[in-house]
Parts: C-alpha cells; structure tokens; sequence
C-alpha cells in the first residue's frame, strides 16, 4: 500500500487498551432483508455498547493515551456520537472532558453527554462552528483537541471494526460504510484493503451532505457552504485533506443517497431487522436500494454505525408501526 497515515501494527495494538465492551460486536446475515434488497446482507452492529455507536473504539484508544501521558483534560466538537464516547473514555479515566456541539444537534445526544458528566458548550451554529469553538478552547486552556478522523486514534480504532470483519466466514463481496469525516471509512477501509483486497469498499454519503464524496471524486478537498441532511452525523463541509489522502487509497467507490432513500433504509432495517438506527446508520441500505443491479447476487456487509437518534424526529421519519389484526 501507498504511504498512509495508518498502521496495520498500531491497529491491532488498539485492540489491547479498547474496553472489550466495544469490541466483536455482533455480525449476522440479516436474511429478512434480503428479499427486499436482492442481495446478500450481513449486519455489523456497532450499537450494542453503553455509547450506542462505533466512536468509542477511537476514543478508547484517545483516552488510554492520555491517562498514559498523565494528562487531565481534553475537549473535542462532535454532533453527538464522538462527544458521548469520549465522555464515556474520559470518566473511566478521571479526565476532564469537554465537548463543543451545535445547539441544533440532536437532543437524545446532548442529553447523553451531559449525563455522562462532561462539560458540554453550545454554538449558534453547525457542525464546522463547534470544531472552532473547541480549538480555540484547547489553545486558551493548553489541552489537547480531539478532532475526529484528523486525529488517528479515531481512525485506528474504527480500524479494529475492519479487523473483525475480516476474520469471519465467508467473506464478502462488498462493504458499505458510512462517510462523514471519514475515520469510520479510512480505517476500516485501510484493513480491508490490506488483509481483503479483493472486497469492495463503498463509501456512502448523503446526497445533502456531499463534501467528502466531491472531494473522492475530483482528488481534491471541496468544501461546501452549507448542509441538508436528516444525517446529523455524517453532514460535514470542510474535509480534512489528510483524511482525503488516505481515504484516496482505501475506497474503490463513493456515492451519494437521496434523503427519501435513507430513511426507506431506517424504515426496513426497524420492520425487518428490529433495529432503531439513526439516519447515519442507514446509508449502506440506501446505497442498496438506489441501485439494487449493482449489487444483486452479491454478499453485502454494512456497518450500522449508531442509534442515537431522537424518537420524536425518529417516529415522523419512519411513522407509526403498522397494527395488523
């Protein structure tokens, strides 16, 4: 492989100072969804731990370092996911984290963060207005920034989800993996690339939120002014261009869904998988369903990245269930 910022050694290394809460999570061949998706489909569940999302392997391994180093506080800006884990990291730790989100994030998650007894600050702003929040913090107070997928920690921790995927029987023809920032999809994309070459590696963005996929596409950072998504954790506009450099290397495609189709995706996965995923979580469904040809036949791993979501967004989403007699 090319020069990359990851490390196959460091990434196994992970799995030693990751809480094994975090770790193997379940895999399954979901085949009450393979009659709709005319495909194959294998669900990696990263919900089923005390932060209901995949972030906690990075901050895991961003908190064991710390404590390690003797230091005590730490601050980040997240829509939700990385702040929830990192409090959860930091207070297994003793440190003092504080987390900078948007006071238009989704409530079920600050609500979260707060109970995990973090610092949390609110910005009149998005996403991008928080990360400059939180490294102006870091500078005044001399503590160090968590910045997701810029960091490798973040990185090299979602790796680990790879390393799983690449263990199990039989392996798959492809994998669709959500993209936001991209620690999720460079780290488990480096793995497959490196010990599964021949798996396809399918990085799905929202249509409303396309900065990363440009980005992909035209082999440059593109940057967008603004975002419309219902997909608060992956709606990003200003991708880092190390994390494009290694996603570059990793991703053989990346496609954008249509907001209807994402939440068709959470809809299905609810009715026929019984699971409650937030909008992220349900991009690898919707890349199924705009283009069931291209995967037809074929065996499909999606990673669904996280529940945390807001049930009364959740329930006008997805609707009322369906009382049959």
């Amino acid at each position: 492989m090319q020069k990359t910022r990851l490390n196959s050694t460091r990434i196994r290394a992970a799995r030693r100072v990751i809480d094994p809460m975090f770790l193997d999570t379940p895999l399954y061949r979901c085949e009450a969804l393979e009659p709709h998706l005319g495909c194959a489909v294998s669900v990696k569940l990263e919900t089923a731990n005390p932060v209901r999302s995949f972030k906690g392997r990075g901050t895991e391994v961003v908190a064991s370092q710390l404590a390690n180093d003797g230091s005590r506080a730490v601050v980040c800006a997240s829509a939700g996911n990385l702040g929830q884990a990192l409090a959860w990291s930091g207070r297994g730790r003793g440190l003092d984290v504080t987390v900078v989100a948007s006071r238009f994030a989704t409530r079920a998650k600050l609500d979260r963060i707060r109970a995990l007894d973090a610092r949390l600050e609110l910005v009149d702003g998005d996403h991008e207005l928080a990360r400059e929040r939180a490294a102006a913090i870091a500078r005044h107070d001399g503590i160090r920034l968590v910045e997701d997928s810029l960091d490798i920690e973040t990185c090299e921790g979602a790796a680990t989800i790879g390393l799983e995927l690449v263990d199990t029987a039989p392996s798959f023809d492809a994998v669709l993996i959500a993209l936001g920032g991209g620690a999720l999809a460079t780290g488990v994309g480096h793995v497959m690339k490196t010990l599964a070459p021949d798996v396809e590696v399918i990085c799905v963005q929202p249509l409303g939120a396309p900065a990363l996929t440009r980005s992909w596409r035209q082999r440059r950072v593109v940057t967008t002014d603004s975002t419309d998504t219902i997909a608060d954790g992956v709606a990003g506009r200003y991708p880092i261009p190390a994390v494009l450099d290694d996603l570059l290397l990793v991703a053989d495609d990346a496609v954008l869904v249509r907001e209807a189709s994402i939440i068709a995706g959470m809809r299905m996965l609810l009715d026929q998988a019984g699971l409650v995923v937030e909008p992220s979580a349900a991009l690898g469904v919707a890349a199924i369903l705009e283009d069931r040809d291209r995967f037809a036949d074929r065996h499909v791993a999606t990673i669904v990245c996280g529940s945390n979501v807001d049930m009364d967004a959740y329930h006008r989403w997805v609707g009322a269930p369906i009382h049959k007699p």
